[in-house]
């Protein structure tokens, strides 16, 4: 489509749609072309429209122009979303001479981040006219000049481009010269002027010349200069070039004063004729001050700095003449070569200062674009990160980068980055920029409590206190704030159909374990504690370690003999023949310990025997032999008492008696063990008697102590309550009348008269129940013994409780239960009333009982 801006302006619009990347909702390119200077405010392009965006998205999203460095030639009516002209826009001095010619900025919005690339093409008009670096050229030629030579003329320069660059030259008609145009080996053109007949100084000695330069455009526009020819006298031949162009490089960075390019021409000449001097025929003016020409040489000097990124090349055309005023010329062309003297540079379009660790892969951090002014090679800008750090750099576009995390992060292993972005460009040395930015990263609690080992080991000595600490557990959690406080469990588990609780307990905030009760090697020797760490996180996390407890064992267990048995409480007798030799093995003891390890281990020795010279026992193996060989005059029966004793501190130790009988006669064997058996039984009783006698003596004791303690108990409590009486307070006085009968002529009567008072020691709040008999009649007795029997009405009862029970708590107490009832109180002279109530109603009670004990005694 087409619109008109003070003449045709062609606008194209070129919408590309990509698959988003992480770092940009949205990445598109549009394109628009419009005319070199235009005025400001003029109309580029509805952005709005081409790119499907309402004005509300326009400005939700700030939408702005981002421009990668320079003059900002278009701006952003955001209220409007079109992109109009902001400054003057010269396609001349933006591009040169370069085609195509464009401006290329973005367009940012925000929430979520949209990227959009915008090329606006720059049309040339015909704004330049073709000019000449001066208006006047002297040609000097020699009259001997043959038809033919060409002269070279100096070129025109138009700034436009395309059909508005310079096309033709015309040249005012003359007799002896006509134009020459051709197209040098770089393809540039030249302009000449061809000598068609010969000169005559005589007739004519100078010429004038009008040479114009037309160039293409609409309306048509020029530019001309004034050739002057002067003809010298007769010097029929010119200079001649070595080379009819020549070629050089230069690195911008050279020093002043490096020769770049020699020229050299040659003259058929001899003498004065002969000399050449040179000199620039053609330079442009950003050229004078950079170059020199050594006239006498043909050497081409550097005097002045080049720079790759203001021009890249130079032309000049070098003019050979002799002293006799032949000349000729040659181009020189002198390529700047680019060096990598630009850094980069990094822009920042987006950055935040903090993540959180739980980000997922993918999520933007900052978003870089990167720039360097030099060319091919030295402008390729690579930018990356340190790749020891869980991040990375994605392009997106020609260089825009996007920073994103490239893998899950963890507070715990490093809070805090610095991530340094660097940008090297392939240059040779390579430049390098460094920006470095702080990320910081927020904590969640993904790390559960870790315990310092995998497993414990502890001990624990038997018969430990209950309540002691006997280990502790320390977990540490990575986490900070509330993630990182810990509590410390004890998982439900059994311990031989038990409950863990009921052996160890842990404090939950320090992680010290208790020993619940005492331990038993002998009946525990060991089991497992699991116990738990939970952080303070939400949710919680928590992590369980396995506490295995090994219960010490301490020398609590008394050796204990299996082998020999007693008979009936009888020590065996062992036989030995008289023909026995040393060595000969009577017996072996065998003995076991519960504990272990060296509280376990037994030695044997015979702590009491009749001939110490007649046997030994191993120390280890509890063998008893017989040290030498049995001798006549050895007694028969040989009574040994042997001890087995373990290893521990302290030690614990065991006896046993072992009776030996030295005989080759069986029948006077089984005699002397009767013997001893009889002698045994005597012990016996007497050791019977003995432990029966203190017994006996003990039990006594024991009940003497305890009635003691009663006694004092009792005289305790009697004075104080007697106490509680002085204090205005009166006791609890319970009577319980005895039962009697009688039999009489009709038969047996048995009558049970149960009353019961109860009155508080708080004489503040004294309550006081009287409570009817068992039986609902009462017994009169008479002076003959007659009992008779009266009636108390019911109502009369309950007439004279509602009176007692005015103000006060009445406490009910009947066949040893209680209840208690409550009741609102009274003024103080009411209770004292009360109370005096109830001291006559104990009279009344008190002669009642003594009536009654009367009649009974009678």
């Amino acid at each position: 489509s087409g619109n008109t801006f003070a003449g045709t302006r062609v606008k194209q619009v070129l919408l590309l749609i990509s698959v988003a990347l992480p770092s940009f909702l949205v990445t598109s390119e549009v394109r628009y072309s419009i005319p070199e200077e235009m005025v400001r405010g003029t109309f580029v392009g509805n952005i709005a429209k081409d790119l499907g965006l309402d004005i509300q998205r326009l400005k939700t999203g700030r939408a702005r122009v981002y421009t990668e460095g320079g003059i900002e030639y278009t701006e952003l009516n955001i209220n409007k979303g079109i992109i109009v002209i902001k400054e003057r826009i010269d396609r001349e001095y933006i591009c040169g001479t370069a085609t195509p010619c464009s401006l290329n900025f973005q367009i940012v919005l925000e929430n979520p981040m949209e990227f959009h690339r915008v090329s606006v093409d720059i049309i040339d008009i015909n704004d330049n006219d073709p000019t000449f670096q001066s208006e006047r050229f002297q040609l000097e030629i020699i009259e001997s000049s043959l038809p033919g030579i060409l002269f070279s003329l100096p070129i025109a320069i138009d700034n436009d481009v395309g059909k508005n660059s310079l096309r033709s030259y015309t040249l005012t008609p003359n007799d002896h010269f006509t134009l020459k145009l051709g197209t040098e080996s770089d393809g540039s053109n030249s302009v000449s002027l061809l000598l068609e007949t010969p000169l005559d100084r005589e007739a004519q000695e100078e010429h004038h010349l009008l040479l114009t330069a037309v160039d293409g455009g609409e309306p048509q526009r020029s530019g001309s200069i004034e050739i002057q020819i002067i003809v010298f006298d007769a010097n029929d031949n010119a200079p001649i070039f070595t080379q009819p162009l020549y070629k050089a490089a230069v690195l911008e960075n050279s020093p002043v004063g490096s020769v770049l390019v020699k020229v050299s021409a040659n003259d058929a000449d001899k003498d004065v004729n002969a000399r050449i001097r040179y000199f620039f025929s053609h330079i442009l003016n950003n050229a004078q001050n950079i170059f020199e020409l050594n006239p006498d040489t043909g050497e081409i000097k550097l005097i002045g700095q080049t720079d790759y990124e203001n021009n890249k090349m130079y032309e000049m055309t070098v003019q050979a003449k002799d002293y006799g005023g032949h000349a000729s010329s040659s181009k020189v062309i002198i390529e700047v070569i680019d060096i990598n003297d630009n850094a980069p540079i990094i822009n920042f379009m987006s950055l935040t200062s903090q993540i959180s660790e739980d980000s997922l892969p993918g999520t933007v951090v900052a978003m870089i674009n990167v720039q360097d002014k030099d060319s091919d090679k030295n402008g390729k800008v690579a930018c990356f990160i340190d790749s020891n750090i869980p991040f990375k750099l994605k392009s997106s576009l020609n260089n825009f980068y996007s920073l994103e995390t490239d893998s899950f992060l963890d507070r715990e292993k490093i809070s805090f980055y610095n991530i340094t972005i660097v940008a090297r460009d392939e240059g040779e040395p390579p430049l390098t920029t460094t920006h470095t930015i702080s990320l910081k990263i927020s904590d969640v609690n993904d790390n559960p409590p870790k315990f310092e080992q995998p497993h414990y080991k502890t001990y624990v000595m038997e018969n430990n206190s209950p309540g002691s600490s006997f280990f502790s557990v320390r977990a540490k959690d990575d986490d900070s704030g509330l993630n990182n406080r810990i509590s410390y469990f004890i998982e439900n588990t059994r311990v031989r159909n038990t409950s863990i609780s009921l052996f160890v307990s842990i404090n939950s905030d320090e992680g010290v374990l208790y020993a619940v009760r005492s331990f038993d090697y002998e009946e525990l020797s060991h089991f497992q504690v699991l116990v738990s760490a939970k952080d303070g996180g939400s949710p919680a996390l928590s992590t369980s370690v396995i506490i295995d407890v090994f219960v010490q064992d301490q020398n609590d267990n008394v050796p204990e003999i299996l082998y020999p048995v007693l008979n009936k409480g009888l020590p065996l007798a062992e036989f030995v023949p008289r023909s026995a030799d040393a060595g000969h093995l009577v017996t072996k003891i065998i003995a076991v310990d519960k504990d272990s390890s060296q509280n376990a281990w037994l030695s044997y020795k015979i702590v009491k025997s009749i001939d110490q010279s007649l046997f030994d026992i191993g120390l280890h193996n509890g063998e008893l032999r017989t040290l030498r060989n049995i001798m006549d005059k050895d007694s028969i029966k040989q009574r040994l008492t042997l001890s087995v004793e373990d290893s521990g501190h302290p030690s614990h130790s065991a006896t046993v008696i072992i009776n030996v009988v030295i005989t080759d006669n069986f029948a006077q064997a089984l005699s002397e063990f009767n013997d001893l058996a009889q002698n045994k039984d005597t012990d016996a009783d007497i050791t019977f008697y003995l432990v029966l006698s203190l017994v006996i003596v003990s039990f006594l004791f024991v009940i003497f102590i305890v009635v003691l303690i009663s006694l004092k108990f009792y005289k305790w409590r009697r004075s104080k309550l007697f106490n509680e009486c002085l204090n205005g307070t009166l006791p609890v006085i319970p009577y319980y009348p005895p039962r009697y009968a009688e039999v009489g002529a009709t038969g047996t009567l048995c009558h049970v008269y149960n009353y019961e008072v109860c009155l508080s020691t708080d004489a503040g709040n004294s309550d006081f129940k009287f409570v009817k008999p068992l039986m609902q009649n009462t017994v009169d007795v008479d002076p003959n013994g007659t009992e008779k029997m009266s009636h108390v009405s019911k109502s009369d009862l309950i007439a004279e409780e509602d009176t007692l029970k005015v103000g006060y708590t009445s406490t009910f107490i009947s066949n040893g239960s209680q209840t208690v009832g409550r009741a609102p109180l009274g003024e103080r002279e009411e209770t004292k009333r009360g109370v005096r109530r109830c001291e006559k109603k104990k009279t009344r009670i008190e002669n009642m009982k003594n009536t009654f004990i009367e009649t009974k005694t009678n």
